[in-house]
């Protein structure tokens, strides 16, 4: 039987979706404040004010706060203990359009929504009255409001708690994760303090259908990894009017993008699942404005998902792969210059270029070698200076980063230069290899088991999230040589961000997501449907955490 909370959930659910809370803007602030209001409100926290904190994130270029708060059970002095974790933060809301003042108003919203020419689906969906739309609704306030009510729950009934529960609602999830990453520090303080014993996280992020007609509600253990690998690429300039004189550093990275983008060779297989191949996400060259020279540089980065390959294996890929583009264009290159020689008449000389990529850590590593301290000094102030920019993101502050190297080369020939440029969301196997892996399995097999006869659809478990979230920061599947493939090879590491990845291992608890079901997340039509979301989602989540705790 479904917990009778669609009422309460979905009550909660608009509380916080009718804060707009979009990532870096004052609305993160705003909205933890609230949540931390509405839970001193609880009278298990006015008895217990210690369990309840709101924290500012750490070494971040915004303000912003971590809402935590933690329910004793009574029912025994066990010390295991349940996270249930989900971000208060929401992409932008401008692809409303002139709907914009109503993204965060669910009623007023899908009144508005009925009196536009919307696809057949969208239409049944909207007058069902079963479907709830708005920014937020889907991504994921739903999943956060059903942890809120299960941690109401459990502070008015902690005789039915059979160990503890960890409530965290982490900002600055959709661009940089330092909620989650600031909040390592409050669970590792609470771990010591209180003794907790982390064995299971829950997190609540949404799930959508895989394929169109696609009917399967999804669970998902574990997460995919994310990297960006970037590359900047060096030509050899020219006038445009003398263009064979030259190599257009564009013209390799198109070679580079043709041989990456949708690439079937670079998926990642693992537990019977694969990942989507990369796609490049920039592709820019460096000139600052027009003129007749070819570009010195281009810049090039991708979206890469992996599920077992570590950051390591990815360099090891992307060098092979950049190694075939770099051959391929000077192949062509070559023949198109041989065929304009012939039809105009001038003579032909052999180019003068050989494929070079090289990785980041390898450059770093000659420059060194050759240099010493000059050329360390000499980049630490430049980084330093380059900080102050607040205008360049990480992706483009490591650009700049490599580009500034570059002037220490002495071999100045066309070359491409492999690196990571923002953060890595480490991926999460959850096989059964540790006892609380096979516990946390075991018991959402279980709650599965008895919820799917209350429910129509199919509710299906899979091995990895395929989306990028905060469950990639309580665990870690890498071991050190794939992380320092991380370290060694992103410019930006120790500036522009850190991961303090002995903080994940100090936590290293198992995590599964049980999030709200919806469609088109990010989009102006973002909706959930709410039988699912806000009853079948706390039910589950429910059933799991007692029989983890028991």
């Amino acid at each position: 039987m479904l917990l009778p909370c669609l009422t309460d959930v979905l009550a909660f659910t608009k509380q916080l979706v009718q804060i707009e809370s979009v990532v870096n803007t004052d609305g993160e602030k705003v909205i933890s404040h609230s949540l931390h209001t509405l839970l001193t409100s609880f009278p298990y926290f006015q008895e217990n004010q210690t369990h309840l904190v709101i924290e500012p994130t750490i070494d971040d270029d915004y303000e912003r706060y971590n809402v935590l708060a933690f329910v004793k059970g009574t029912k025994s002095s066990s010390n295991r203990t349940v996270i249930l974790m989900g971000h208060v933060d929401t992409v932008g809301i401008d692809d409303f359009n002139q709907l914009k003042s109503l993204a965060c108003y669910p009623d007023e919203l899908a009144e508005a929504l009925k009196k536009e020419d919307l696809a057949e689906e969208v239409k049944e969906q909207l007058e069902s009255g079963n479907w709830l739309f708005g920014r937020g609704t889907l991504d994921m306030k739903s999943g956060l409001a059903s942890h809120l009510y299960l941690l109401k729950y459990y502070s008015e009934h902690p005789e039915e708690l059979d160990g503890n529960l960890v409530f965290l609602a982490e900002c600055d999830e959709e661009d940089s994760s330092n909620g989650i990453l600031s909040s390592l520090k409050t669970l590792k303080r609470w771990k010591t303090e209180h003794h907790f014993d982390y064995v299971a996280a829950i997190n609540a992020d949404f799930v959508a259908p895989r394929f169109k007609g696609d009917q399967n509600r999804y669970i998902y253990k574990g997460t995919v990894g994310k990297l960006l690998p970037s590359f900047f690429i060096t030509g050899s300039e020219t006038h445009v009017g003398a263009c064979f004189e030259g190599l257009d550093p564009n013209f390799l990275a198109a070679e580079l993008t043709q041989q990456i983008n949708y690439n079937p060779e670079l998926c990642n297989e693992a537990l019977g699942e694969t990942t989507v191949p990369p796609v490049s996400l920039k592709q820019m060259d460096m000139k600052p404005s027009y003129d007749v020279q070819t570009a010195l540089s281009a810049y090039v980065y991708y979206n890469f998902f992996i599920h077992s390959w570590t950051p390591k294996d990815v360099i090891d890929k992307l060098t092979e792969q950049a190694t075939i583009a770099f051959d391929r264009a000077l192949r062509t290159y070559e023949e198109r210059y041989e065929k304009y020689c012939k039809i105009s008449g001038e003579a032909y000389r052999p180019i003068p270029w050989k494929t070079r990529v090289f990785t980041y850590e390898q450059m770093e590593e000659n420059l060194l070698a050759e240099h010493g301290d000059m050329y360390k000094e000499h980049m630490n102030q430049f980084k330093g200076q380059l900080q102050q920019d607040k205008t360049l993101d990480s992706r483009m502050y490591a650009a700049r980063v490599v580009e500034e190297a570059w002037k220490w080369m002495k071999d100045k020939s066309p070359a491409m230069i492999l690196f990571y440029s923002s953060l890595y969301s480490p991926r999460i196997e959850l096989t059964g290899k540790t006892p609380d892996e096979s516990t946390l399995i075991s018991a959402l097999d279980e709650a599965v088991a008895e919820v799917q006869s209350d429910y129509p659809y199919p509710i299906v478990t899979r091995n990895f999230f395929p989306y990028i979230s905060d469950m990639s920061f309580v665990a870690l599947s890498d071991d050190d040589a794939g992380l320092q493939a991380v370290t060694n090879n992103n410019p930006s590491w120790g500036r522009k961000h850190f991961i303090n990845f002995q903080d994940i291992r100090d936590i290293n608890v198992p995590v599964v997501n049980i999030g709200p079901y919806g469609m088109d997340a990010h989009k102006r039509l973002e909706r959930l449907e709410m039988t699912y979301s806000l009853e079948v989602v706390p039910t589950l989540t429910k059933r799991v955490i007692e029989k983890v705790l028991k």
